[in-house]
């Protein structure tokens, strides 16, 4: 008898392309996901990995194995689906991606919320990029995902992947109190034309959300500092080496040596719930989009904080 937890393993490493990978994924150990496959290699009598250079890579049988395990989850979540909605109450495990503004300031309330109203209901967060969250559901690795588009960048939900709105979350310019623009109640885009910019690096939505839409009023874009994490972003525009776009979600208060503007359009990103087709009756899949939405609503009311 093969091991669902095991084959799950291998099916995640197949997903993510790497031990660690998967580990992350699945709230696990590196070693503990390599102990899975070993035991698995073992029932089955054949080797699941290989070695191509640095990496690993999947044999043949393994490839199979991965194949039969997603048939297999599919199965169990059907299976799971129809007896939580038998019962009529969210129930079992939830797991759930989410981008880092999100995981910082929706979810907490939102699975804060889910505990007290429904003890029975466990559920996991994984903090992960928008694009990558909603191709871990297609692929069935989480259960739900917490992403979001821009306008000009639309995010697709692939074959058999539902979505609800959250709600949009608005972007402010954000520049040292001792900038020229500071005292501005409103700001349009031909007024950053040259300006430093301090962004997310390549590939990332907001990073070619700015480019884009510069570029389309007929700007290049000063691209002078870029990192990942807006907090950095927040000390380098203190410190007064550019300006910066920055959502409100999870943003949290600004220092005192920084001014957030309202840009005129106002920048929004659209937040979204995803899941499977096959999952949608879950009273737990229903339950955490209410308590995502509620959580939403507390605190859409913000403005621009000082």
């Amino acid at each position: 008898m093969l091991d669902l937890a095991r084959l799950r393993a291998l099916h995640a490493v197949h997903v993510h392309g790497s031990v660690a990978a998967a580990a992350a994924a699945l709230g696990y150990t590196p070693s503990a996901i390599s102990q899975q496959i070993t035991k698995l290699e073992r029932e089955t009598r054949t080797t699941l990995l290989e070695r191509r250079g640095r990496g690993i890579a999947l044999t043949e049988d393994a490839l199979h194995l991965a194949c039969a395990a997603r048939e297999l989850m599919d199965i169990v979540e059907r299976t799971e689906t129809t007896l939580e909605e038998r019962r009529g109450l969210p129930t079992g495990q939830l797991s759930i991606g989410a981008f880092a503004t999100a995981a910082r300031g929706l979810l907490p309330a939102a699975l804060s919320s889910l505990a007290r109203q429904h003890p029975t209901l466990e559920t996991r967060l994984s903090e992960v990029d928008p694009h990558v969250s909603v191709d871990l559901v297609a692929k069935g690795v989480i259960d739900l995902a917490v992403a979001h588009d821009w306008d000009i960048a639309p995010l697709p939900a692939p074959e058999g992947v539902e979505q609800a709105p959250i709600g949009d979350d608005h972007c402010d310019v954000l520049v040292p109190a001792g900038h020229p623009l500071a005292a501005r109640p409103t700001i349009r885009r031909a007024d950053l034309a040259h300006e430093p910019w301090i962004c997310q690096p390549p590939g990332s939505v907001c990073h070619d959300w700015l480019v884009r839409t510069l570029r389309a009023d007929g700007h290049e874009p000063d691209l002078r500092h870029q990192a990942a994490e807006y907090h950095t972003q927040l000390a380098l525009v203190e410190a007064g080496l550019g300006i910066a776009l920055i959502p409100r979600l999870g943003r949290g208060p600004l220092p005192e040596g920084i001014v957030a503007l309202r840009l005129d359009p106002v920048p929004t990103r659209h937040l979204y719930a995803l899941w499977r087709t096959g999952a949608a009756r879950r009273p737990a899949i229903t339950a955490t989009v209410h308590a995502l939405r509620e959580a939403w609503a507390d605190l859409s009311g913000r403005g621009p904080r000082p």
